[in-house]
């Protein structure tokens, strides 16, 4: 079996040394090292060919890649390589990096051709200046076949691993039993609709009740479909940590049915959660798990893939593990982690690391040509995620951190810059001296300062890159990511600028405003990373209506839906509606008493655990206080704003077979969804709220966008979000085929036919 690997991912194997180092340096963007090649190419002959194809073996390795440029007149191979600020500052590592594949390439130009020599150059083209710097070596094809074999042989070692590995994965697969003996109900209809969209190659939506085990359900399918479908990797993609560890204890069941199955499951964590040394730069010369990275990640990277799990052939690449691993070597775990997403045949991680503009999953695979395949674990959330990853937003306290940083003192072209940024925002303001103002496009004046001043930013950091300037570099990320967004802008998003006295009671002050790009709709940069999966399956219980998240992620024409009956019964659950009581703004006050009377009426008669939730911290206290007033036998406890991981355990360990008391919650928050309390854990919930999206400015020009492109402006905004809240906060109470419990919805909204139609179709309602 032959092993294809890239020509740049061969030499990052085989060529890397020496120290991690992440010091920030300015870096051409995509399009700019897209712009820098088209001019390199420009430049060239009548005859010079640009992108060549070239591929070629080595025993059972085959290298292929796409070189930037060969002038056949002068016989010459061109590796292309952008830059700002001074070359003569590049770290040596790097350029022996490039040297590298340059001379792959030529090898594979010169067996192509049948070429007896050929010159090799490196061109260096400042994306600034438009200058190229040229570093030429004349190469014989018989040097550069040496080379080429070299590199090959320290990695065919790995390669033959590799497809060891593969095939042994793919048969074990093909053998894999279901873990638990038997599908529970439900949870063979979905596992057949994830099978038959990886045969197909399509896009699945699937609606799938809480309780019938998702995770399992979606992950067993795909991997038994991996082999024939030549899937090379998954990607489990979750919003929250409870998610990526319901993905990780499904994955660790598997060897339950399958002792010899080596899959190789890797956890990605962020990074403030994995570095060992916080107070400590990403450099050699600052931390000693960054000094010699490259040098001892070979050891690491194979210690760690050749790990196993309670003694059975089960890499195990979680969190704990990459960290103990890293440290016997010391290096650092969070970037040997990243290292080992190009070794896993599972990547269970966040959403960002796919789809994110700048996503690590989405970047390896596209370099790599992988087959991958897509879970996204309650994927209603991608919709907000999505319209956060894609938004953007100046704050005005960064550019006065900026302005009143060090650097800014004693720098007087960045100050320069920086006042004029100012200068722009401040006139910007008084001319939409208004709370809140959408405009048609992103202002000239302060885009054009914010160009000239990011433009100067990075000339300073190029010039001065041992200087590190907190304040400075965040504004200057800042900036950036609203330029891109700015550059991007479409009918997806809009521009808007909030004064600081519609948030805060204070007199509007010209250039305090909150100048913001805000995505609304994801779907055009979500799209695109979907097209690129073989299949993909987004899962959750609350998925309705499905047009709706088919029109706002982006999903193909041609994706299935897929709606599993539940396995519930009507009679496992109570479902009341409480028709005395509104929980609009206006008639909140009037509903505390009636809510605190039904709550404790419902304990009284039957004694056990519940959640309440309410729209807000706000309503939360004043619920509470007048329910430990009125009734101080029945034992409560509240979430807190910004709880710590601790906290959240603390709040969900007094959920005890024996324990009675009712738990005061946010709908939204992290108690309404992702959370497991079955049978006498949790008996019931009450809904204070129908979880509508607050009116205000913002929202109702998200109402117009969503009107004007989708015909369904109210419902886009405020009831179809709103009703997956309470959807999912009440699917904490039927966990299992044994629960029962009961579900106060208190509004009578609920009683409406247009939001009944939203909620579960097992549930009766009364």
């Amino acid at each position: 079996m032959t092993y294809t690997v890239a020509v740049r991912e061969l030499c990052e194997f085989t060529a890397k040394q020496g120290d991690l180092d992440l010091r920030f340096t300015p870096a051409p963007t995509a399009l700019e090292g897209i712009a820098g090649h088209a001019v390199a190419a420009s430049r060239r002959g009548a005859g010079y060919r640009a992108e060549v194809s070239l591929s070629g073996s080595y025993q059972s390795l085959r290298v292929r890649g796409r070189a930037d440029g060969y002038d056949p007149a002068q016989q010459r191979i061109d590796e292309v390589k952008t830059f700002k600020g001074r070359l003569d500052r590049q770290p040596a590592s790097h350029r022996h990096l490039h040297w590298a594949q340059a001379k792959v390439y030529g090898w594979l130009l010169c067996e192509q051709e049948q070429l007896e020599q050929i010159g090799v150059a490196l061109v260096y083209l400042d994306v600034g200046t438009q200058q190229e710097t040229l570093f030429t070596e004349r190469c014989s094809a018989d040097d550069l076949r040496q080379h080429f074999e070299t590199q090959c042989q320290r990695f065919i070692a790995w390669a033959e691993q590799q497809v060891a590995h593969r095939a042994a994965r793919d048969t074990a697969l093909n053998a894999l039993a279901f873990p638990f003996g038997g599908f529970r109900t439900g949870q063979r209809p979905l596992a057949e609709a994830v099978y038959k969209a990886a045969v197909a190659g399509r896009c699945l939506l699937a609606q799938a009740p809480t309780g019938i085990g998702k995770t399992m359900g979606t992950l067993f399918p795909l991997l038994k479909a991996a082999p024939a479908q030549r899937i090379d990797k998954v990607f489990f993609l979750a919003a929250k940590t409870s998610g990526r560890q319901m993905a990780l204890d499904a994955l660790a069941r598997l060897p339950d049915s399958a002792p010899a199955l080596p899959l190789r499951v890797l956890e990605l964590v962020a990074r403030d959660k994995a570095c060992e040394h916080p107070d400590k730069a990403c450099h050699g010369e600052s931390c000693p798990l960054a000094r010699g990275f490259y040098d001892r990640l070979p050891a690491a990277r194979a210690a760690a893939v050749a790990t196993t799990m309670e003694g059975k052939n089960v890499p195990a690449l979680q969190q704990a593990r990459v960290r103990e691993v890293a440290l016997q070597h010391d290096i650092c775990p969070y970037y040997l982690s990243q290292e080992l997403a190009r070794w896993a045949d599972v990547v269970v991680g966040d959403y960002n690391y796919y789809f994110d503009l700048g996503g690590l999953l989405h970047g390896l695979a596209q370099a790599n040509q992988w087959r991958t395949a897509l879970l996204v674990d309650e994927a209603h959330n991608l919709v907000e995620r999505g319209r956060k990853m894609f938004t953007a937003e100046l704050h005005p306290a960064a550019l006065a951190q900026a302005r009143s940083s060090p650097t800014a003192a004693q720098h007087a072209p960045v100050k320069k810059a920086l006042d004029k940024v100012r200068r722009a925002w401040v006139a910007l303001d008084k001319a939409h001296p208004a709370p809140y103002t959408v405009l048609e496009a992103f202002p000239d004046k302060l885009l054009a300062a914010l160009q000239q001043c990011t433009t100067t930013l990075t000339e300073h950091f190029t010039e001065h890159p041992t200087e590190p300037d907190g304040a400075l570099q965040t504004f200057y990320f800042d900036a950036l990511h609203l330029q891109r967004m700015a550059d991007l802008l479409d009918a997806h998003s809009m521009v808007d600028i909030t004064q600081a006295s519609a948030t805060h009671q204070r007199t509007f002050k010209p250039g305090d405003s909150v100048v913001c790009i805000r995505n609304v709709v994801p779907a055009p940069f979500l799209q695109p990373r979907l097209a690129a999966a073989h299949t993909s399956t987004l899962f959750s219980a609350t998925l309705q209506p499905a047009r709706y998240y088919a029109d706002l992620l982006g999903l193909p024409d041609d994706h299935v839906w897929v709606d599993v009956e539940s396995p519930f019964a009507a009679h496992q659950l109570q479902v009341q509606v409480a028709r005395h009581i509104s929980t609009r703004y206006p008639h909140r006050a009037a509903s505390l008493t009636p809510i605190a009377a039904l709550m404790a009426q419902q304990f009284r008669a039957r004694p056990g655990n519940y959640l309440a939730f309410f729209s807000s911290y706000d309503y939360l206290q004043q619920a509470a206080t007048l329910f430990a007033q009125q009734h101080p036998d029945v034992p409560y406890w509240c979430q807190s704003r910004r709880m710590l991981e601790g906290e959240q355990r603390e709040f969900l360990g007094r959920f005890t077979d024996s324990s009675q008391g009712i738990a005061f919650a946010v709908l939204g928050g992290a108690f309404a969804e992702g959370i497991d309390l079955p049978g006498k854990r949790l008996i019931g919930a009450f809904l204070a709220t129908l979880g509508l999206p607050q009116l205000n400015p913002v929202n109702e020009q998200i109402r117009e966008r969503m009107q004007a492109l989708f015909g369904a402006g109210y419902d886009y905004t405020y009831l179809y979000p709103g009703l997956q809240k309470v959807v999912q906060a009440a699917g904490r109470v039927i966990r299992t085929p044994s629960d029962e419990g009961v579900v106060h919805l208190m509004d009578d909204r609920f009683a409406q036919a247009q939001v009944r139609a939203l909620l579960p179709t097992w549930w009766r309602v009364d």
